[in-house]
């Protein structure tokens, strides 16, 4: 039995080919000169090219069927996921270059994003893109939103995050639209959200670590104290910024545009020229 659909914000998901160059004189610590928000945001870059095509698979599987309106929404989905697959693969390949394990942890994701298609039934691995575009949603509207979080990145790089940040607001109910049409269940999608939660932590903060250990500092306990502070603590505490966001998915009302982030994105799309 499926569940009907609220469309709240209606959006061109538009596929941008971007071609981005990262040329190898950007630094190790391309975020504020700061190992540990820059390694955070590379560990999560390494996991990005495996995990859009996780993706964009699960969608496909329920792609027969759907209104015509939402089918060409999956169609601009698909576009958007593969072209930030292929910016962040060359992203990853020039951290490669400065002697990060970027693909050790590529293969690692690629042979668990198997073991979950093995494992998951394609409701489960559709309900799990639900939950990871949430994520993915809620961290690019905390970057739209607050402005001082960005600020101190290298220039070369902002294009790149802030971009990324655009689509995955643009497209943020696109997985979610397919679910509660093709399947509907509430509670398939709000326990998978607990899992994925708990999974998404775990494992970056083990890619982040296996970037500390290539580089000898994850001893580096001030690093981690300065780190865990700002991303968890009062001031500014980012990730304790995105928690309303983030709880209001189990909500079993929710749709993702009860948080209308268009303006941020046209903003957005001004500074950086994006059409």
């Amino acid at each position: 039995m499926t569940a009907s659909i609220t469309t709240l914000v209606t959006q061109t998901i538009k596929p941008r080919r971007m071609n981005f160059e990262f040329s190898d004189d950007i630094p190790m610590d391309w975020f504020a000169g700061d190992p540990f928000k820059s390694m955070v945001l590379t560990a999560l870059s390494a996991t990005f090219p495996d995990g859009e095509r996780f993706f964009v698979d699960s969608v496909r599987q329920f792609q027969a069927g759907l209104p015509k309106e939402l089918e060409r929404e999956v169609r601009g989905f698909i576009g958007q996921e593969a072209h930030h697959g292929r910016e962040h693969e060359n992203f990853n390949d020039m951290m490669q270059r400065k002697g990060l394990p970027m693909d050790d942890i590529a293969l690692f994701v690629k042979k668990g994003l198997g073991f979950m298609r093995k494992r998951l039934s394609p409701e489960r691995q559709l309900a799990m893109t639900c939950a990871l575009e949430h994520l993915t949603a809620v961290f690019a509207e905390l970057a739209l939103t607050e402005p001082d979080f960005f600020k101190p990145m290298d220039e070369r790089m902002k294009p790149l995050w802030y971009w990324h940040a655009i689509e995955e607001n643009e497209h943020k109910a696109v997985a979610f639209d397919v679910f509660q049409h093709q399947v509907g269940s509430y509670w398939i999608r709000s326990s998978q959200m607990a899992l994925n939660t708990i999974e998404f932590f775990f494992f970056s903060g083990l890619h982040t670590y296996q970037l500390f250990k290539a580089r000898g500092i994850q001893r580096d306990w001030a690093m981690h104290r300065r780190g865990f502070s700002e991303f968890f603590g009062r001031n500014p505490g980012w990730l304790r910024k995105m928690s309303g966001a983030y709880f209001a998915y189990y909500k079993p009302s929710f749709h993702p545009w009860q948080r209308d982030t268009s303006a941020l994105m046209n903003h957005w799309k001004e500074v950086y020229q994006i059409d």
